[in-house]
């Protein structure tokens, strides 16, 4: 293995190494086109399709509805919805998948001329996904046809419920599912166990991009029966993108084939402020530049997340489907307000959570729990444990009845969903599932600690082996003054860059330290200077207890160091200026 500068054990403990087709460009001058190819290629892009992903477009990678199973039998009642005029339900998680997901169909069913309506459970008092009590009410409540969206792939007893009380149901869903399905009208997932090879090949996407594909079959099927033909339009799919790309950001769905199309045609959708209820989260989100692909997962879906975590859980969906501005923006503030709510809250879980890892370093699973936790939160906090420890996390909140609710994150490399639904299946849980990085479940405060164990067992060697292969993958070493403006306004070009598509990180030095200090909630903020004269600004976002921050803040002015991390435009200023997000940093030579 060749280590980058030679550094085989950083300050944080990591060999640096190269990603395929990286290079040392300290010497070297770059021009943006060669530039972006090698950031494709690095990330695994074929050669004979770079221009398709330089500028991901939908027509490149939009597949054929059809090839998924049950898709055609869903677009063909939903057609018949729309000419009969029927009173469709659509029934979304709490979550931004949910409620982007349910928002899409809405927007696109209004413009079909149905006036269909929403619900979305309580997280507190319903839990995830759809009830059998919830369904039977929705049809007695003259709704013809319900459609899930982001759930249902594991709601056995209420679909059986459903259906025994005449209610159709469709679902449309991500997550992963066992070999026996639920009992639905149709059942629209890429992660069947039974989905076409072409169908599977999505299993990627996040529920907003399958509710986006429906939409695809729905308006094409209108269009076979003419429905269309004495229509002023057929409905601009496009328009809806916007959203698209909030909930498969915000869902940390690989950005990957078709993912990448959503989400760079959806921002450019996005900056146009064609949705009102969007238009005023970001006004809410104090965002006065353009907006960026960042700011869908740290910004704008964060806000809507609130309201199912800690408010009412429909404002997500109200807010990105009404058509009034005053509206907007009363729930765009809400949400905001929430969304400060629910730091105060996450901080107090953090910190117990926090607490009871401390003991657990041969644990290759982090699983805490605690009573009177707030389960609106505890997703959140596993990332945030995940992080940290460099492990999959869960953290159940356990409430007065002796009833936990927890959610996981996974590290790349141990698919968490799949122990999580193997863990129902030995009958330790009272239900669970969920994706490979992602997972929910309910368990009996009694069973926790077998949990504990069976995950260790199962995935243990999974963890070790992604934790042996660990290192810090660079995509270039530069000189200090190669790291400014132009450079990373040419490295953008070859996103968007999230989940499954990492933007690329960068090593410079070497450096010294001028000022370095603690700012904000345990940042470290830091100005290096390298000897080409040229200083760089630099944040390690929590990092003021962790090894790199306590090295920064204490390392001798006059001693040299590469530092390493992805770099962004610092656009506070009155001229832009290039900063780095720190990540790690290694004494030179």
């Amino acid at each position: 293995m060749t280590f980058v500068l030679d550094i085989e054990h950083s300050i944080s403990g990591l060999p640096w190494t190269w990603r395929q087709g990286s290079t040392d460009g300290r010497d070297a001058g770059f021009r943006p086109d060669d530039l972006v190819t090698q950031i494709l290629l690095a990330r695994g892009c074929p050669r004979d399709d770079l221009e398709p992903h330089r500028n991901p477009k939908l027509r490149d990678f939009l597949p054929d509805p059809s090839v998924f199973r049950d898709m055609d039998a869903a677009a063909t009642r939903i057609a018949d919805a729309v000419e009969r005029g029927d009173a469709v339900t659509v029934f979304g998680d709490y979550d931004v998948d949910g409620a982007t997901s349910a928002a899409l169909l809405i927007r696109l069913l209004r413009d079909l001329g149905l006036s269909p309506d929403h619900y979305i459970p309580d997280r507190l008092m319903e839990g995830y996904g759809p009830s059998g009590e919830a369904l039977v009410a929705i049809g007695a409540g003259g709704a013809d046809l319900v459609i899930t969206v982001d759930c249902g792939a594991q709601a056995y007893e209420a679909l059986t419920m459903a259906k025994e009380a005449g209610v159709e149901v469709i679902v449309v869903d991500h997550h992963q599912c066992l070999a026996e399905l639920p009992e639905a009208l149709a059942l629209v997932n890429p992660n069947r166990l039974d989905e076409s090879a072409e169908g599977a090949a999505h299993g990627h996407l996040a529920a907003v991009g399958m509710a986006f594909l429906l939409g695809v079959a729905i308006v094409r099927e209108l269009r076979k029966r003419a429905f269309f033909a004495d229509k002023s339009h057929e409905p601009d799919l496009i328009k809806l993108l916007d959203i698209v790309a909030l909930g498969t950001v915000a869902d940390v769905a690989k950005l990957v084939g078709l993912n990448r199309a959503f989400v760079a045609q959806g921002i450019k959708v996005m900056r146009e402020r064609r949705n009102v209820g969007l238009a005023a989260l970001i006004d809410a989100a104090r965002l006065s530049r353009p907006v960026e692909c960042r700011d869908l997962g740290f910004a704008l879906g964060p806000r809507i997340n609130a309201g199912g975590r800690v408010g009412k859980a429909d404002l997500g969906v109200r807010l990105l489907t009404t058509e009034d501005g005053d509206e907007a923006r009363e729930i765009a503030t809400e949400l905001d307000r929430l969304n400060e709510e629910r730091r105060a809250i996450e901080a107090q879980v953090q910190d117990e959570a926090t607490a009871l890892t401390e003991g657990m370093g041969g644990r290759s699973v982090v699983l805490v729990a605690g009573r009177g936790w707030h389960p609106g939160v505890i997703g959140i906090v596993a990332g945030r444990l995940k992080e940290k420890l460099d492990r999959p996390a869960i953290v159940i909140a356990i409430d007065e009845h002796g009833v936990g609710k927890g959610s996981g994150r996974s590290i790349p490399g141990v698919d968490l969903g799949a122990a999580i639904l193997a863990a129902k299946e030995a009958g330790l849980l009272v239900a669970g599932g969920g994706h490979a990085m992602a997972a929910g479940l309910t368990v009996a405060a009694d069973q926790v600690d077998a949990l504990a164990t069976f995950l260790e067992e199962r995935i243990g060697a999974a963890v070790a082996a992604a934790s042996g292969a660990r290192s810090l993958v660079l995509d270039a070493v530069l000189a200090p003054a190669g790291v400014n403006p132009d450079y990373i306004t040419a490295i953008e070009a070859g996103g968007p860059y999230g989940m499954g598509w990492p933007a690329p990180r960068i090593a410079t030095g070497p450096v010294r330290i001028v000022k370095c200090d603690i700012v904000g909630n345990g940042h470290v903020r830091a100005i290096f200077s390298g000897d080409d004269g040229r200083r760089i600004k630099g944040i390690a976002f929590g990092a003021a207890e962790s090894q790199l921050g306590q090295t920064l803040l204490h390392a001798p002015r006059d001693r040299k160091l590469w530092i390493a991390g992805r770099a962004k435009i610092d656009d506070w200023g009155p001229t832009p200026a290039a900063e780095l997000l720190l990540e790690d940093a290694a004494w030179a030579q």
